[in-house]
């Protein structure tokens, strides 16, 4: 197992586009508060305006820094097979599921230390704005930012096994963009045509939709259907993200175990 985790950490350090994906996530996170702090920096920060700068905007906008490592899980599986090096690895390492659990661990592990630097990197920058962060250590601004890095891992996660189930990138790379971004959105839209909305008990199980929950101050309401169809609470929800990551992986490692290289 030591050997396979050496291999996968070995392979993410010197690859550029691990770099590429980590830069880029950090800079476009960091960019909601630096606009928060030019546009509202004579204001006062409350708890929502707080988690939304030191989360990057995920919990308002687009979750920047996930999607980016995201990326980062399907090129871990989706790069061997594109680039045809599956083969040469299984020979290096047969034992499969070792191989697999590494890798699950090494993007996992460096997803939540690359959330952990964006949070401190987005909390200073606050600081040269406000020059302080009230209730940062207490609920309910903690709670959010240790469900932010849970929502980060998750998604990574999702990007890994997608990587992994459809040997490939670009397959991977469509679904992880289309479910959260169009697909998930449709959906919530159509809830709100009175004639559509029998949907709405769809809405709480819908993966990403109900994950993002992990990331508020304060629990969503599900617009005309509220209360009856309101999300589940934080965790509740980040367990419907988790259990659709699990399938996936689950899925993939199946295939990835049964099937030829």
């Amino acid at each position: 197992m030591l050997d396979a985790l050496r291999f996968e950490w070995t392979r993410l350090r010197t690859l550029r586009s691990t770099y590429w994906m980590v830069g880029s996530g950090l800079v476009a996170s960091a960019a909601i508060p630096l606009t928060l702090g030019f546009g509202t920096a004579d204001e006062r920060l409350n708890a929502d305006s707080l988690n939304v700068g030191l989360n990057g905007g995920a919990s308002f906008v687009i979750p920047f820094l996930a999607v980016f490592m995201a990326v980062v899980g399907i090129f871990a599986t989706g790069h061997e097979y594109r680039h045809g090096t599956i083969q040469p690895t299984l020979t290096a390492l047969p034992q499969r599921s070792r191989l697999i659990l590494a890798k699950i661990l090494t993007v996992a592990g460096l997803t939540a230390a690359v959330t952990l630097v964006s949070i401190a990197l987005n909390a200073t920058l606050m600081l040269a704005f406000w020059g302080e962060l009230p209730g940062l250590f207490d609920d309910p601004v903690r709670s959010a930012l240790l469900g932010y890095v849970t929502y980060n891992v998750i998604y990574a996660l999702v990007g890994l096994g997608l990587g992994l189930l459809f040997r490939g990138v670009p397959s991977a790379l469509v679904v992880i963009f289309l479910m959260p971004l169009i697909v998930e959105t449709l959906i919530v839209g159509l809830t709100m045509v009175p004639a559509l909305d029998g949907l709405a008990p769809v809405v709480r199980l819908l993966p990403f939709t109900a994950g993002s929950e992990l990331m508020l101050t304060s629990a969503a309401e599900f617009g005309p259907a509220a209360p009856d169809y309101d999300f589940f609470g934080r965790w509740a929800s980040g367990g419907v993200f988790a259990v659709f990551a699990a399938l996936i992986i689950g899925v993939a490692w199946t295939q990835f175990k049964q099937r030829d290289a």
